[in-house]
């Protein structure tokens, strides 16, 4: 394939969308800021994630033959150590996300069996949290095993969770056409409506969007398979933001057509998809069949990415590892090719992330909230490693050539990367301050503030015994 160069801009563009979108990232911003969500779409899409695409195309290129992703970016544009911490970085921000995982199974499953989202406002936090305690080991087993069936389903299920997105935007914007379906948001004919205040509350919700956009750095791949790629990658990457700026609009507008922006509902992150289904099932007389396909297919995708995310961002930590900064003996694997100490590692540390909330977040419903929350938080920051990258190409730019440069002035490259990075460490800063106002919980406030604070703090932390560790193994 990159002897021929077969992709073209069509085709990295449809690659591209189908791994970073999903209709997750229209409700939980909607869930954060209404209908002013569209305006903030515009405004990350233009400022953020066009140059964050670019700046991949870029790095893609210049580091084709590179197998380590972000770690060997970083790593072949300054030293071994950094690069370490990077892939560090890649691999240890997926706890809080694995963490999550058997929630988002628990609720599918429910919909599935009930059709309703009463089971996460009512259920018990700390049972719940035993039971996805439980489905992470099983899965964490499942994958120790080397078996690739439940990745092959949740591929599947990845693409009809893709079709279910768009399909939501054309049943909920043809349904006042079709149904007579009336909005649920008064005034959705006012711009005011659309607006955001920029105050601080707005600024703490801007992680969110981050963490929707991110994960460009998987399409870098191929920007070396695509034909004329300095044409036509970046053309695929504009065709790219303007395709998930229309869904994130059309997208936002249609949680507004079947959700009231002034009065959303505090479940909306955890229920929301399933119950925008429920309402367009009720508006084509056709029961909770949306409601059930798309509450199978989140269950299998949820699985998958579970089963996925516990393999391969620790196989790439040690795929790239030296011996200089990973004990030799935490590589080693087992007949299966099952790295062991590091499926022990990522299992302590997933279920202490399940298993803490509980004691200080009592309800299940704010416990997943604030669990996203501190995704929004932490998973950003291996993004920060990408725009670092660039901007180390565009210090030493008469180092690093590629067939294609996303600004071809090295130092307004350099700018443009900072302000990337800037701009994403500001986001993860904010968004570690709770959504739940102090006045109404202080204590859960508190508790969430410390623990936004210190999970990033000791997971990055963390890689900092490993080359310790080494040091001490290679002394012996």
């Amino acid at each position: 394939m990159s002897s021929s160069k077969q992709l073209r801009w069509y085709n990295v563009a449809i690659i591209a969308f189908v791994s970073v979108w999903g209709l997750g990232n229209v409700v939980n911003n909607y869930a954060t800021q209404g209908l002013s969500v569209i305006v903030s779409w515009i405004l990350i899409m233009a400022l953020y994630f066009v140059p964050y695409v670019l700046i991949v195309g870029q790095l893609g290129s210049v580091f084709k033959d590179s197998t380590g992703g972000v770690s060997s970016w970083v790593k072949n544009t300054t030293t071994k150590r950094i690069g370490y911490f990077a892939a560090w970085t890649y691999w240890v921000v997926h706890i809080p996300y694995l963490a999550q995982k058997p929630q988002g199974i628990i609720i599918s499953i429910n919909w599935i069996l009930k059709q309703n989202g009463d089971f996460i406002n009512t259920g018990n936090a700390t049972v719940i949290a035993l039971i996805g305690l439980v489905i992470f080991l099983f899965f964490l087993w499942i994958s120790s095993k080397g078996l690739t069936t439940l990745k092959t389903i949740g591929g599947l299920a990845g693409t009809a969770m893709f079709i279910m997105s768009l399909l939501f935007i054309v049943l909920a914007v043809s349904a006042p056409a079709i149904t007579g379906a009336t909005f649920a948001t008064p005034d959705m004919g006012n711009i005011k409506s659309y607006l955001p205040k920029f105050d601080f509350a707005y600024f703490t919700t801007i992680s969110m969007l981050v963490f929707a956009v991110g994960g460009a750095e998987k399409i870098s791949p191929y920007v070396n398979d695509t034909k004329n790629a300095s044409k036509e990658f970046p053309k695929g990457m504009l065709v790219l933001a303007i395709m998930i700026a229309v869904c994130a609009i059309l997208g936002s507008f249609s949680m507004g057509m079947l959700f009231d922006s002034n009065n959303v509902p505090n479940d909306l992150m955890a229920n929301g998809a399933y119950e925008a289904f429920g309402k367009l099932g009720a508006y084509y007389k056709v029961g909770n069949f949306f409601v059930i396909v798309y509450a199978i297919a989140q269950m299998l995708a949820q699985i998958s990415a579970l089963a996925f995310s516990i393999d391969a961002p620790l196989k790439i930590l040690l795929a790239d590892s030296d011996k200089e900064f990973i004990p030799e003996s935490f590589s080693k694997t087992n007949s299966k090719g099952t790295p062991v100490k590091g499926y022990i590692l990522t299992g302590v540390l997933v279920s202490i992330l399940i298993i803490v909330p509980g004691l200080g977040i009592e309800n299940m419903n704010e416990n997943y909230k604030w669990l996203l929350n501190l995704n929004s938080i932490v998973m950003p920051l291996r993004y920060l490693w990408v725009f670092f990258a660039y901007m180390m190409i565009n210090k030493m730019h008469k180092d690093f050539d590629s067939d294609y440069k996303f600004i071809k002035n090295p130092k307004v490259g350099y700018v443009v990367g900072l302000w990337c990075f800037l701009f994403t460490a500001f986001a993860c800063i904010l968004g570690a301050v709770p959504k739940i106002p102090y006045a109404d919980n202080p204590k859960a406030f508190i508790f969430q503030l410390i623990m936004n604070i210190l999970t990033p703090i000791v997971l990055i932390g963390l890689g900092v015994i490993f080359p310790i560790l080494a040091r001490k193994a290679q002394n012996k």
